[in-house]
């Protein structure tokens, strides 16, 4: 069987996470971060939607990685998201970095915020 390494042209993969951290396109980001179009940043959790909110016109979705169990997101924060015009899909942060790289990978506009396991 053949395998190719997948390019991430102008984007920014997630390469690794484990306790407390992500590795996003080389770099070790501590806590909890959000991987947007705009940039990779540290992230402050549920009460945190601004940042989210900035990258509306750059992501069609937003997926949001709950930690090491999926979990349902707080309704305020999913409100305050629907709202803006993000759609919003959360699952455990394990499965989140995974559809964000395929996605990615396949030239989607997508976004990911991701409480650290």
């Amino acid at each position: 069987m053949r395998l190719n390494e997948i390019d991430y042209p102008d984007a920014r993969p997630i390469d690794g996470y484990g306790p407390g951290f992500f590795r996003v396109d080389g770099k070790i980001i501590q806590g909890n971060v959000a991987v947007l179009p705009s940039g990779v940043k540290p992230w402050g959790g549920f009460d945190d939607t601004e940042p989210l909110i900035a990258a509306l016109g750059a992501m069609d979705v937003l997926f949001i990685g709950t930690g090491a169990e999926i979990a349902h997101v707080p309704a305020d924060f999913r409100t305050a998201l629907e709202q803006a015009g993000i759609g919003v899909e959360s699952m455990a942060t394990p499965a989140a970095c995974r559809t964000y790289n395929i996605l990615l990978s396949e030239g989607r506009r997508v976004g990911v915020a991701l409480i650290a396991v």
